[in-house]
């Protein structure tokens, strides 16, 4: 032990000094620490060798909601969390080595975990006199790891369901190119489209997209101003995923198509989005999405099938359980898609 020049006395290997107080006393370090165990959220409790808790600080109602001295383990845990800690710790009293585990008790607002440790109190003689288990609740913590797990796993779904309509758009784009520049073209189109809506379902938290938004975010790929290239008519549903996803490719198909031949090839053209609820039978009403637009000649009536028009009325409405037409009328083309009432939510 050595003194400071202000007569403090502290001991040269660091681990037990006590400084004086100005007044002369001593503080007492007992109360110190256990009024920084309540600001820490780290409970502890001493035991005999008998396991019969001698005393205990700051301990949780999910372990004892009373007084639990003198009592075992067993007398104000759950069975098997009382079996486990009794195994750990007559462990400890047989090796002196300390031991850790997890365990979970149930409580008023669901299960809270702990990170357990175990360890001897030995005496002089080193034999071990009673026993000192620290909890530390990590109940928050493991519910993250729980949420970031769950979203692992969506995220893994949800990557797995991209790549398949990557590779459909892929082999659809293929079968209807001519030639690889024309492929080449295409298919970075749709790839942007489905980027697109997908950057709309990530920023809503995977929950989807509204459809005016989504309509708006396609069409604005090819119009400078979408706003006003875009009537909007009726409800404005919040699609989901999903929906997001397959309805962005319809819109896609139908505004690249509109860009070469229809309204929006025109200056102060415009195209008309409306989506009205259906009922159908006795479940949840469907919506009912429209697209109409002035257009010309050219596409009135194509000898040949091509990607856009198989995705508009087969890929499209297959992916989402619906049903789905084109049609022409006076130079006005019509395409109408109905998709059932779980696809989507009215806010």
């Amino acid at each position: 032990m050595t003194t400071t020049a202000g007569g403090h006395e502290h001991d040269k290997g660091g681990s037990s000094a006590v400084l004086a107080t100005r007044g002369g006393g001593t503080p007492d370090i007992g109360r110190s620490l256990i009024h920084a165990l309540r600001n820490t959220g780290i409970s502890v409790v001493y035991q005999d060798r008998d396991l019969r808790v001698l005393w205990s600080q700051n301990l949780p109602t999910a372990w004892a909601a009373g007084d639990i001295i003198g009592k075992t383990d067993s007398d104000f845990l759950p069975h098997e969390q009382a079996e486990q800690l009794r195994a750990a710790k007559m462990a400890v009293f047989d090796t002196g080595q300390p031991e850790s585990l997890e365990i979970h008790l149930p409580h008023n607002d669901g299960v809270r975990w702990f990170d357990v440790w175990i360890d001897a109190d030995r005496d002089t003689e080193e034999s071990s006199r009673g026993i000192i288990t620290t909890a530390i609740d990590v109940t928050e913590k493991k519910r993250r790891e729980q949420t970031l797990k769950a979203l692992l796993r969506e995220l893994s779904h949800r990557s797995k369901n991209l790549l398949a309509i990557v590779q459909s758009i892929a082999t659809q784009t293929g079968r209807y190119s001519g030639s690889i520049d024309t492929f080449l073209s295409r298919f970075r189109g749709r790839l942007q489209s489905l980027a697109s809506s997908q950057d709309l379902v990530t920023s809503s938290n995977w929950r989807g997209a509204d459809l005016r938004e989504l309509v708006v975010s396609q069409v604005g790929r090819y119009s400078s101003d979408a706003r006003r290239a875009v009537v909007f008519e009726g409800e404005n549903p919040y699609l989901n995923p999903n929906a997001t996803i397959h309805i962005g490719l319809a819109l896609h198909e139908l505004a690249v198509n509109s860009v070469n031949y229809g309204a929006l090839a025109r200056d102060g053209g415009f195209i008309t989005v409306s989506a009205k609820l259906i009922q159908e039978g006795d479940g949840p009403a469907a919506l009912s999405l429209t697209w109409t637009e002035a257009i010309g000649h050219a596409v009135r009536t194509p000898n040949e099938k091509r990607f856009g028009s198989v995705a508009l009325e087969r890929v499209v409405p297959t992916s989402l359980n619906g049903t789905a037409s084109i049609s022409f009328d006076n130079d006005t083309l019509r395409y109408e898609l109905v998709i059932p009432g779980d696809s989507f939510e009215i806010e």
